[in-house]
């Protein structure tokens, strides 16, 4: 912390004071204070209305807080949030941490039910949108207070509506009273399996950063690119901690390969915040498109969110150099391991190490613990940034103090994690176990194939057969046979898929997560 320039020892009272304000009113708010307070002129964040500082954001903060207070939400309040990346998410964050409200960070990748049955679940007592969604809302009851994050010109919205800027525009400014305890965060999982679940995430200590600053090299007054949302936890912390180290954030409500190359090289960025699949869609853009921006400046590029396979790994350090870090965590055991470019230049795909704080280790189906390399287990992890239980009172597995990821892999001979897949993605095909993400990272190592996905179907005679989709890239002969052979021929012959199907695009949530059971009831 002290290395990246986070301790600020130099002014010892403002680390006590942002201390006291973190204890106050969460991490989020204290990371903006002690920044404004450094610099009263630093520019916190740019999107698409253009720039605003640290300062304007406390401000604007301390009014929303208030609004919020006038029309009885504060401590204890349930806030759903369905926005994109931009101002106004970022100012409901503060204001729920200074109200002591907890703010529901929804998906906005969301289809009505959905939304309605997490704010039903969630107890939601309000509901910030941006106007884009507007048609997701019938599922939510007409007394639920609505505001308006962000209007688009062409969206007609209700009038009688409350935007936050009129909020803001007609609150005071002045600093809000000191809430019984801070707000906190409620992040929801992916629901690839079913129903997104709400895992908290309430005051924790600044400290914790150190999980990220011990193996990223981010470092104060640095240009962040947020391509990731932040309704996610890869988003969320990086964005948290953009704001912690006083760097400036740049923000895009929808991703675009190119347009966040082009906002890379405009603003300088020396940090990328991506999920996967975005980071696949840049470097899919070709070299010829990759020379027209100068990404110079780039020293961080940090994936996370779901697996990252070793032709990525591979490409981009071929395209970018060695500035690849890869995080694997979870929305519920947080931080697990970070990946640095030595890592990933060495063992392509790995999931890398523990940081400070934290500890991996692997178990078997009994529980016993798995100490030999090479030796498949479940995934366990102790972190300070963990949850405590989801919000409907469900937890996951604890072992001797660590918690689940829901995942297996394996340690190489010098102690690098490899993430193998999902525990519940593993398929048994003639009793033979087949975890999908072996054979994913295989196909996606051909030079004719952009993207895959295997999933089990079922199968009178073996239980369950291996079908794989497979994107073509320009150049594939869409020869399935020489796909299965391909397979055949590097791994096991029952991990080869008695099926290949070629398909445009796989279908996959907002974070880039591959929505297996879609593939699973497709039709062909």
């Amino acid at each position: 912390m002290y290395r990246s320039g986070l301790i600020p020892v130099t002014r010892p009272d403002l680390g006590v004071e942002s201390l006291l304000a973190a204890r106050r009113f969460g991490p989020f708010v204290a990371a903006t204070r002690h920044a404004a307070h450094q610099d009263s002129a630093a520019v916190a964040l740019i999107d698409e209305r253009g720039p605003m500082t640290f300062t304007e954001l406390d401000a604007q903060s301390n009014a929303l807080a208030r609004a919020w207070s006038q029309r009885g939400l504060g401590p204890g309040s349930v806030i759903a949030v369905l926005c994109r990346d931009h101002r106004g998410l970022v100012l409901c964050m503060l204001a729920a941490g200074k109200t002591g409200a907890r703010l529901v960070m929804m998906n906005t990748g969301f289809a009505g039910p959905q939304l309605a049955d997490v704010s039903a679940r969630e107890g939601v007592q309000a509901l910030v949108y941006d106007s884009e969604f507007t048609e997701l809302l019938s599922g939510i009851p007409a007394s639920t207070p609505h505001f308006l994050a962000w209007v688009d010109p062409e969206h007609a919205v209700d009038p009688d509506i409350p935007t936050l800027d009129d909020l803001i525009a007609n609150t005071s400014t002045d600093p809000v009273p000191v809430p019984p305890k801070p707000g906190g965060f409620v992040l929801l999982t992916s629901g690839t399996t079913g129903t997104p679940k709400g895992a908290p995430r309430e005051h924790t200590s600044v400290f914790a950063s150190a999980q990220f600053l011990d193996r990223v090299p981010l470092r104060t007054g640095g240009i962040t690119y947020m391509a990731a949302p932040i309704f996610h936890g890869t988003g969320l912390s990086q964005f948290v901690l953009s704001f912690a180290l006083g760097c400036t954030v740049i923000m895009s409500r929808r991703f675009d390969p190119e347009k966040t190359l082009r906002g890379v090289a405009e603003h300088k960025a020396d940090a990328l915040i991506v999920v996967p699949t975005m980071l696949q869609r840049i470097i899919d853009l070709g070299p010829e498109v990759l020379a027209r921006y100068d990404t110079s400046a780039l020293r961080i590029i940090f994936a996370a969110g779901s697996a990252l396979s070793p032709d990525l790994c591979r490409r981009t350090a071929e395209c970018f150099g060695d500035v690849l870090y890869n995080l694997y965590g979870s929305t519920e055991v947080a931080v697990a391991t970070v990946a640095t470019p030595e890592e990933l230049r060495r063992a392509p795909g790995t999931a890398g190490r523990a940081p400070v704080t934290c500890r991996v280790a692997l178990f078997n189906a009994d529980g016993k613990p798995i100490t030999e390399p090479h030796h498949t287990g479940r995934i366990f992890v102790a972190s300070g940034l963990s949850f405590g239980g989801y919000t409907d009172g469900r937890h996951k597995e604890i072992i001797d103090g660590l918690l689940s990821s829901g995942d297996v892999g394996h340690f190489d001979e010098e102690g690098l994690l490899f993430v193998d897949g999902r525990d519940d993605d593993m398929i048994v095909s003639g009793g033979e176990n087949v975890y999908p993400l072996e054979v994913e990272n295989l196909l996606a190592d051909r030079p004719d194939v952009l993207d895959a996905a295997v999933v089990g179907v079922p199968d009178a005679d073996f239980g369950h057969r291996l079908r794989a989709y497979v994107v073509p890239g320009p150049d594939s002969a869409r020869d399935g046979d020489e796909i299965k052979a391909f397979v055949k021929a590097n791994l096991a012959r029952y991990k080869a898929p008695r099926e290949v199907v070629f398909i445009d695009e796989l279908p996959r949530n907002a974070t880039g997560k591959v929505l297996r059971k879609v593939l699973e009831q497709m039709e062909i």
